[in-house]
């Protein structure tokens, strides 16, 4: 009897233990959507009941912990190759989960109208060509602006970063030589810059330093009180970042199967030109990934919930949501999923 009594407390407590698993899951990765998850889980384990623990440390540490199976998803500003998903134990899917935008967020003293930026110009102040705020090519696009003879102070990230990768993606489609020179990517041979971790620390940069430059996302710049500038888009029009013209972006773009794709420097006449999707992943089979059977049902539900009721909380944070092509195509990928090769 005393060998049944102590076996029944053992399952009991692997029992708990599966249990207590199944209600928490954890994630890693983007810092452009950490404001935006962070109201999402909170308010989802007030309606679950379910803790979603996501660190916020950037899309390519992200993309690594889910290729080495140490989280239940990954969250990234920028679609993975196909190269990086063939280094995976098993097929990665995407999902979108909202659109936001990627402002150049400045520090000049004095200057109170948002200034006006083109592609090519911020391009030159990355590599290095234009050097001083007072540059003629910046002042011909703000007349009747006075703007500071200051230098400037290049901020960008340190760190792998999917805000990187949607910042230099729009370079590279706008500035030949940018593409050539440094091209687009998560980490870059950067010509110029200070470097800092995450959006919070490129904001960082900017605010405490008169002269800087830095491209984060717009709830940082937002958050941060940065004032950031409006950018010419493909129409030749100078648009300044918001839900409405983020989501523009979107439209008219052919979303394929898998999600993955680049809507910066829309064609579209209303677009914001540096917006993007960003994106969870997760593995297919989620035997693979290292989890229960409960815990996969668990994150199969909260992935479905993101994409749909949690859509909710994107537009009063300043991202965009998802339009209805590309919710569609979430539900499908999510429905796909499986454990041990059975349907979830």
């Amino acid at each position: 009897m005393k060998k049944i009594f102590l076996l029944g407390l053992a399952l009991s407590a692997t029992a708990a233990v599966t249990s207590a698993s199944a209600q928490s899951l954890t994630g890693a990765g983007a810092s452009f959507p950490y404001p935006l998850y962070s109201k999402m889980f909170a308010e989802y384990k007030k309606d679950k009941g379910v803790s979603v623990n996501y660190q916020s440390v950037g899309s390519g540490s992200g993309q690594k912990q889910i290729i080495e199976r140490t989280v239940d998803f990954a969250g990234s500003d920028n679609p993975m190759s196909d190269e990086t998903m063939k280094t995976a134990p098993a097929k990665l899917l995407h999902i979108p989960t909202a659109i936001g935008a990627v402002v150049p967020s400045y520090n000049l003293p004095g200057v109170t109208a948002p200034l006006k930026f083109t592609g090519k110009v911020l391009a030159d102040i990355y590599l290095g060509k234009i050097k001083l705020w007072n540059d003629k090519a910046i002042a011909a696009l703000n007349p009747g602006v006075t703007i500071p003879p200051l230098p400037i102070t290049v901020a960008r990230r340190s760190d792998g970063s999917g805000t990187t990768f949607v910042f230099s993606d729009y370079l590279s489609k706008v500035s030949s030589e940018w593409k050539t020179k440094v091209g687009t990517g998560n980490s870059l041979d950067w010509p110029v810059g200070t470097g800092a971790k995450g959006n919070d620390g490129v904001a960082g940069v900017v605010k405490s330093t008169p002269g800087a430059l830095g491209y984060v996302e717009l709830v940082y710049a937002k958050q941060n009180k940065l004032p950031y500038g409006s950018v010419q888009n493909r129409a030749g029009t100078f648009i300044l970042a918001d839900n409405g013209p983020a989501s523009k972006a979107a439209e008219g773009v052919v979303i394929p199967s898998d999600t993955r794709v680049s809507i910066t420097n829309s064609p579209n006449a209303d677009a914001y030109p540096i917006a993007s999707f960003t994106y969870v992943i997760f593995y297919q089979d989620q035997k693979y990934g290292n989890r229960t059977e409960a815990q996969a049902m668990e994150l199969k539900k909260m992935l479905s919930w993101m994409t749909t009721t949690g859509q909710q909380y994107n537009e009063p944070l300043d991202y965009a949501k998802l339009p209805s092509n590309a919710a569609n195509k979430a539900k499908t990928i999510i429905n796909s999923m499986t454990y041990g090769g059975k349907k979830l």
